[in-house]
């Protein structure tokens, strides 16, 4: 006699299905970040003329509530510095060269 084998394939989708984020929430937080940036780059771009000699292509972490910033060659090291004094919060983060970004694409 032979057995019928049932092969089941798993059926895709959300691991949360019930964890939907709506649109509005997510244009929100978009709108939120945009906002950050530009509070951000608004000291970046007032405090890049005098920095970007003395300390090209090294990263600046920017506190935009009270306008500190912090310079390091290494990431990291700038956003310790910034956690010692800012703890909580966001940061944003750019680097001193003409365009003011970090990575590459």
């Amino acid at each position: 006699m032979t057995q019928l084998h049932s092969i089941s394939t798993p059926h895709r989708g959300r691991i949360f299905p019930e964890y939907i984020i709506p649109p509005e929430e997510l244009a929100r937080r978009q709108a939120e970040r945009d906002a950050f940036y530009q509070l951000c780059y608004v000291i970046f771009e007032r405090v890049r003329p005098e920095l970007i000699d003395e300390h090209y292509n090294r990263f600046i972490i920017i506190e935009p509530n009270s306008g500190d910033y912090f310079i390091d060659t290494n990431e990291e090291v700038a956003i310790q510095k910034a956690r010692q004094k800012h703890v909580r919060g966001m940061l944003g983060t750019f680097r001193l060269n003409e365009t003011g970004a970090c990575g590459k694409i």
